[in-house]
């Protein structure tokens, strides 16, 4: 076959993923020499058998997560995403500390549409540092969106009041963040 119309990576996991398995035995002929040398690069220091192990974990994890893969985005990083996780589990595994850039990954991996399932979570906590008071007015105003005249009429305060009340309540916010960065 001529190299210059060989099929990308792209293509043969699209045909891969509607079922055409001459094109999945192709992709995986295809990248398994561009993981192990990944594997072999990041995870160092592991050992011959171990990262041999990594690229074996990570053509599984591709096979089980392929309909993952966005069909309009590059292939390549999807699944130098893949094979990092796969080397840090190893480390991991063994007892190691692993810091990864996230400079690696921000360009590559997008974010999933929606709202961050550890949002609201976050949040919660930290407004429940807040007095019960200030913490309703918070959350109602701030996050259920409520009118400082609904909030008003719902605690039987002035709105004079529940502007105050907010304003103290997002000045201690912003104290308690200053000091979550130092």
């Amino acid at each position: 076959m001529d190299p210059a119309n060989a099929p990308t990576l792209e293509d043969l996991l699209r045909a891969a993923n509607r079922g055409d398995r001459r094109a999945y035995a192709a992709f995986l002929k295809s990248i398994t020499p561009l993981m192990r040398g990944i594997a072999r690069a990041r995870g160092s220091g592991l050992g011959t058998d171990i990262c041999e192990d990594i690229v074996q974990e990570t053509l599984l994890a591709i096979h089980q997560k392929r309909h993952t893969w966005r069909e309009d985005l590059p292939v390549r990083p999807w699944l130098y995403a893949i094979v990092r996780y796969k080397v840090i589990d190893a480390f991991r595994a063994r007892g190691h500390r692993v810091h990864v850039p996230i400079e690696d990954f921000a360009d590559v991996i997008p974010a999933e549409d929606g709202t961050d399932p550890t949002l609201m979570a976050d949040v919660d906590r930290v407004i429940s540092q807040l007095d019960p008071r200030s913490a309703r007015i918070v959350r109602a105003i701030g996050i259920e969106g409520a009118s400082v005249a609904q909030v008003a009429e719902d605690h039987s305060m002035t709105e004079t009041a529940v502007r105050v009340a907010l304003h103290r309540g997002l000045k201690r916010l912003a104290a308690l963040r200053e000091s979550m960065i130092e």
